[in-house]
């Protein structure tokens, strides 16, 4: 540990380690915008890594050091020290720009991570700091890959032609030759396979799915964390054991009730079972908020001569309006992504949800940029959603942890 301390020997290690890190994300950043073959150069990464760990720690000037860093790594572009490898028809305008681009992402982010390190013995502020923000950087990266390479490669897979994904199904490049015909996926499903009536039913089953399961959860909630009555406790604490049962072990028993009752392949019956599947989770999160809420607000109102009711809706829900809309976008999001219910019910593709028409498109018969195109239609809306959304959410989840 005394050595790791070393201002020199922790430059190079968290250098190495780093070089290998943008080595790959560039590499694999390039190859998806590309379609070109770029990969990692071990021996490139070790020199350089170590190299510039140790020229940052001892020359203290970040611009010098980038400024000779970036040169020296086109310098090795075309030698076994190269920290990127390329294909054989990877263009040199190519070759340039991932050289330049590890040069200068290796170098800036590394200047931060060692801002504290120094020549000689560190303390160990100093040495854990810069261990820290190297695996902050690392997970920056890590999340982002896991989060935008799914999307990345949906969307533009939707955009390929079946003449290209038989070609090469890998190529993840986008073609901008093709203009508006980039968009032919998303305009077939529009036209040949209904999706604008799957996304006008998920839209009105969401919707209703919000209302029904806010008549519902809101004065139970409110009775559950206002009033006094026999059990209170023990309903409090149950809410959520709906959720210790797997759906898929009612999915037998809700199949036959609904056939017996010629509610499968319904909207109602839709109505009737996803409100069941969302009411206990906004119980659960109302009743924490409006046990923050001050009593004496509610109890003045009733002295005033309100009733109940009106306490709710003229004093109650003003105040828990972040409350209500974390829940109802959280009700909407479940409604909206919800698969197993409606591929079970839904037989007739007039009545489709857009799970169920996305579902419909997972076929050999079907070529596969339409299925991503339907999974973007089916993405697209929530996610600007709940971007649009977001600080209410966080305000209403966290609201109610704090009481007074």
């Amino acid at each position: 540990m005394r050595i790791l301390r070393q201002g020199g020997v922790t430059g190079a290690v968290i250098g190495l380690f780093w070089a290998f890190v943008m080595a790959i994300t560039v590499s694999v950043t390039l190859s998806f915008a590309s379609g070109l073959g770029f990969r990692p150069g071990s021996l490139g990464c070790l020199v350089l890594g170590v190299a510039g760990g140790l020229a940052l720690i001892y020359l203290r000037n970040a611009r010098m050091v980038m400024g000779g860093f970036v040169l020296l790594c086109v310098v090795l572009m075309f030698t076994p020290l190269s920290p990127i490898l390329f294909g054989e028809a990877v263009p040199i305008h190519w070759q340039l720009m991932a050289v330049v681009a590890f040069g200068v992402f290796f170098i800036w982010p590394l200047n931060v991570m060692l801002v504290e390190a120094h020549p000689g013995a560190l303390s160990r502020h100093a040495f854990e700091d810069a261990v820290i923000r190297f695996l902050t950087g690392f997970g920056y990266i890590v999340f982002t890959a896991v989060v935008l390479i799914p999307f990345y490669v949906m969307v533009m897979t939707s955009l390929k032609s079946q003449q290209a994904l038989l070609r090469n199904p890998l190529d993840f490049s986008i073609e901008l030759s093709r203009g508006w015909d980039l968009f032919r996926s998303y305009s077939e499903l529009f036209g040949q396979f209904n999706f604008g009536s799957y996304l006008w039913t998920s839209f009105y089953v969401s919707v209703l799915t919000v209302l029904i399961t806010l008549l519902f959860s809101v004065p139970g909630a409110y009775a559950v964390a206002r009033l006094r009555f026999q059990g209170r406790a023990a309903f409090s604490r149950s809410i959520l054991l709906i959720y210790m049962v797997p759906m898929i072990v009612l999915a037998l028993p809700i199949y036959i009730v609904f056939s017996m009752t010629g509610l499968r392949n319904t909207i109602p019956g839709l109505l009737m079972i996803y409100p069941v599947t969302t009411i206990p989770v906004a119980l659960y999160m109302l009743q924490g908020y409006f046990r923050g809420l001050p009593g004496e607000v509610e109890e003045a109102g009733l002295m005033d001569g309100l009733s109940r009711l009106q306490v709710i809706w003229k004093i109650t829900l003003p105040l828990s309006l972040p409350a209500m809309v974390s829940v109802s976008l959280y009700v909407f999001m479940i409604a909206w992504n919800e698969f197993l219910l409606a591929f079970m019910l839904l037989d007739d593709p007039s009545k489709f949800t857009l799970t169920r028409g996305v579902a419909m498109l997972n076929s050999s018969e079907i070529p596969r940029q339409h299925l991503m195109a339907g999974a973007v239609i089916a993405t697209i809306p929530i996610m600007a959603l709940f971007l649009g959304l977001e600080r209410f959410m966080t305000k209403g989840l966290t609201a109610g942890s704090v009481k007074g």
